[in-house]
């Protein structure tokens, strides 16, 4: 095999690198939060009520990437410990909200800092230009997925 083959990055090459790096990074993150005795998915409900405020399941559910069965079970568990809890909204009664208590906000504001910190230490093989270069590609690749996953998408309705 010729070296100019074989150093090429093909999209294959490349959809099993970021499927890789992926997988290392979300270990490294899963085993960070479960030393802190929660899964995944609990902590990604506390992170979004910290920093987007008070929010439906559903709308929870849509950041986070988790179905409504799953969201639940997370609400559910993050209630006993005593970390949120579900209120009516003063708007529209029917409507319940999640919201962090002062416990659970005291734990997720200590935890997500020593998580930026352990991300920044991963992070920290990579220059500030790689990093911007590597988001602005990361970026440009989920878009240009995205827009051919919708046209297809419409396609398919129309066939």
């Amino acid at each position: 095999m010729s070296t100019k083959l074989k150093d090429k990055t093909t999209a294959p090459k490349l959809w099993i690198v970021l499927a890789r790096a992926y997988g290392s990074i979300a270990a490294y993150v899963e085993q960070i939060v479960d030393e802190e005795g929660l899964c995944l998915s609990d902590f990604m409900v506390l992170e979004v009520l910290l920093h987007k405020g008070n929010m439906t399941i559903s709308e929870i559910g849509e950041k986070v990437l988790l179905a409504a069965p799953s969201m639940t079970s997370a609400i559910d568990r993050l209630e006993k410990l005593e970390y949120v809890v579900r209120k009516s909204s003063k708007e529209d009664r029917r409507i319940r909200l999640v919201e962090l208590t002062a416990k659970g906000r005291k734990f997720i504001s200590a935890l997500y800092e020593r998580h930026a910190e352990s991300l920044e230490s991963v992070a920290g093989v990579l220059s500030q230009a790689e990093r911007n270069v590597l988001r602005d590609s990361l970026k440009k690749l989920g878009m240009e997925a995205a827009t051919q996953l919708e046209a297809r998408r419409k396609a398919s309705k129309v066939a």
